[in-house]
């Protein structure tokens, strides 16, 4: 059971995290501005999009050049460049734990 308390513990000091903090209130902004929040939300599909072709080996470049521009517009908005800056920081942390818990059993793997 040590592996599964310590899952929680890792979890808890996720959620206590300065990381977790910005980016939970960053959503929160967000998302009480509906014109903000639409206009990320169309980036998102875009960019899910694209991640879900790349899966399955495929691109659009015409679509690649839309989310390229939707970026750098959106990045001139404060709040959205904000946004995207402390969402990276938190994907950063995530990742890090993911490859600390992934090279402790890569000997397995």
């Amino acid at each position: 059971m040590y592996v599964y308390d310590e899952a929680n513990n890792l979890a808890k000091a996720i959620q206590e995290s300065k990381e977790y903090e910005e980016y939970k209130k960053a959503k929160e902004d967000i998302a009480s501005n509906q014109e903000l929040k639409a206009k990320i939300d169309d980036f998102e599909k875009i960019r899910y999009d694209l991640q879900a072709m790349a899966f399955q080996g495929k691109d659009d470049p015409e679509k690649m050049k839309k989310l390229q521009e939707m970026y750098k517009i959106l990045n001139e908005d404060k709040q959205i460049k904000n946004y995207f800056d402390i969402e990276v920081r938190f994907n950063i942390m995530l990742a890090d734990v993911n490859k600390i818990i992934s090279e402790s059993v890569k000997d397995l793997l």
